[in-house]
């Protein structure tokens, strides 16, 4: 899914923001909150991340204009303690809310070594990235994860279809460990945790569940743990209030902050980051297909710096996604 484009379109970085920004404006966002949302998906578009990138736009914005999420929304503290806050996100999309949770367990976390974030009633977050590498951009460790209500009763767990609804293809939420090096790349685990991708599904597929057992038994645990510290710990099946009025919000959102000085000396750990992703580079033989030994989130920077000297590589199901919002809200498209 994330494999750069094979045909594909140059687009400025900040004509796609402002087309992006425009958008939600259009079902209602003010401003402010239209540009936040906007800033994450150019993000993941920058990073060559195109399934959370601004082709998401397209379907965030009907759900606006159709009243299944809250463009106005009311976001309220919850509950607090020294370590957590927990945020109601009113129904909203999951970035405000969740930027805003982010933004506190930072706070905390530089006051006592750690801090957590929770948000419940919201609806999808994007990637768990973002708020990682908040985390990571102020001295800490991040760690996100979100979940949906009713996971696991359904025949399709967040991911791809599973009409027989086979164990080994369940859980799919996002999951982002973020960690900060010194003058080495970070180390960014940005994904879903099933083993499988969405489309990877069929007969060729299931005969791996035989086997490997061990990396779907893990892919399996990883996606149950993942779906309660995101979503039951939020406590968002505590009303069905905000839910029962805005239908897209049946979602909760998790994250970590590790401060990393209040443990060891800053320096050493990211010393010692960049001498691990060193020594794996030097030392092991490069998984098939690349040139390269990386560790998550290498390619991704490199990615960002080329994208932003070159303009993004915006792809077919990209630019059909920004042609139906374009068409529907009346918002020029960002390229000529």
């Amino acid at each position: 899914m994330n494999q750069p484009p094979e045909t594909f379109i140059r687009v400025e970085e900040e004509r796609l923001l402002a087309f992006s920004t425009a958008c939600f404006e259009k079902v209602g966002l003010t401003p402010e909150h239209a540009a936040l949302i906007s800033r994450f998906l150019v993000n993941s578009d920058l990073r060559g991340v195109r399934s959370h990138g601004t082709r998401a736009m397209n379907g965030y914005t009907r759900a606006f204009a159709e009243g299944k999420l809250n463009p106005q929304p009311t976001i309220r503290q919850v509950n607090e303690t020294p370590t957590s806050v927990t945020l109601d996100g009113d129904g909203t999309l999951g970035y405000l809310p969740m930027v805003q949770a982010t933004e506190a367990a930072i706070a905390k976390a530089k006051q006592v070594g750690i801090g957590m974030g929770l948000v419940r009633s919201i609806g999808h977050y994007g990637s768990g990235g973002h708020y990682a590498r908040m985390c990571m951009d102020e001295g800490c460790i991040g760690f996100s994860v979100q979940g949906y209500r009713d996971q696991g009763r359904f025949g399709n767990d967040g991911g791809g279809p599973n009409p027989d609804a086979h164990l080994g293809y369940f859980g799919n939420p996002p999951i982002c460990f973020a960690v900060p090096g010194q003058d080495g790349p970070p180390v960014i685990l940005d994904a879903a945790t099933c083993i499988l991708a969405d489309n990877q599904r069929g007969p060729e597929y299931e005969a791996l569940f035989s086997m490997i057992p061990a990396a779907f038994f893990k892919s399996i645990g990883y996606g149950a743990v993942a779906s309660l510290m995101g979503g039951g710990l939020t406590g968002f099946t505590l009303s069905d209030e905000i839910r029962n009025r805005w239908s897209n919000a049946r979602n909760g959102g998790m994250v970590l902050a590790i401060h990393i000085g209040s443990v060891v000396p800053e320096q050493v750990f990211r010393t010692e980051v960049d001498r691990m992703t060193r020594d794996i580079g030097e030392t092991y033989t490069p998984m098939p297909g690349h040139d390269r030994a990386l560790l998550p989130g290498a390619i991704e920077e490199e990615i960002l710096a080329q994208h932003r000297s070159q303009g993004i590589r915006y792809g077919e199901m990209e630019q059909n996604n920004a042609r139906e919002a374009s068409q529907r809200l009346g918002v020029p498209l960002p390229w000529a």
